[in-house]
């Protein structure tokens, strides 16, 4: 299979699993070339023990995952060089909500759930998005996961449980 084929058959889902991290078009669009450069190179390291749209879902997350550290990384160092603040006062937030299909009515509450699932745990948040977001079977999300079902279904109990408090709490 050429890199072209797999972009062809792939490149809408990694572009939506992003989106489903970071909620902005732009980034996921980075992301999105940021996971086929490494496609591209480690094809030749793939070596078919995986479904490659396994392999590719682990990049994305990967990918996406990585992206938002960077980003918070980034924004700890400039506003602690610049103001001299504490690091834990600054987090991660995505810049402005914007995910194509939402309708406009919608928007807020839509907002309001992916702010509380941006503080859930890494694993947490890959559990929800895989699960409930991007509608995979629990033994599609625990193969992506490199989990058991059974570790799965922990997980995601517990994302769940946590994501109920968080909107609740904010509510």
């Amino acid at each position: 299979m050429t890199l072209e084929e797999i972009y062809f058959e792939h490149h809408k889902m990694v572009f939506n699993l992003a989106l489903q991290y970071v909620q902005n078009v732009e980034d996921a669009e980075e992301i999105t070339q940021d996971v086929f450069v490494k496609v591209y190179n480690n094809l030749n390291s793939f070596k078919n023990q995986a479904n490659i749209k396994t392999w590719i879902y682990r990049i994305t997350i990967n990918q996406s995952l990585d992206f938002i550290k960077a980003k918070k990384t980034y924004k700890r160092i400039f506003f602690s060089n610049i103001f001299s603040l504490n690091d834990e006062k600054f987090k991660f937030e995505p810049a402005n909500f914007n995910h194509p299909g939402i309708e406009l009515e919608q928007k807020e509450a839509c907002q309001k759930i992916f702010m509380a699932i941006n503080q859930l745990s890494d694993n947490q948040k890959t559990a929800i998005i895989l699960l409930k977001i991007e509608g995979k079977s629990q033994t599609e999300t625990a193969e992506i996961m490199n989990l058991n079902v059974k570790a799965l279904e922990s997980l995601f109990q517990r994302a769940k449980k946590n994501l109920e408090n968080l909107i609740n709490k904010k509510g």
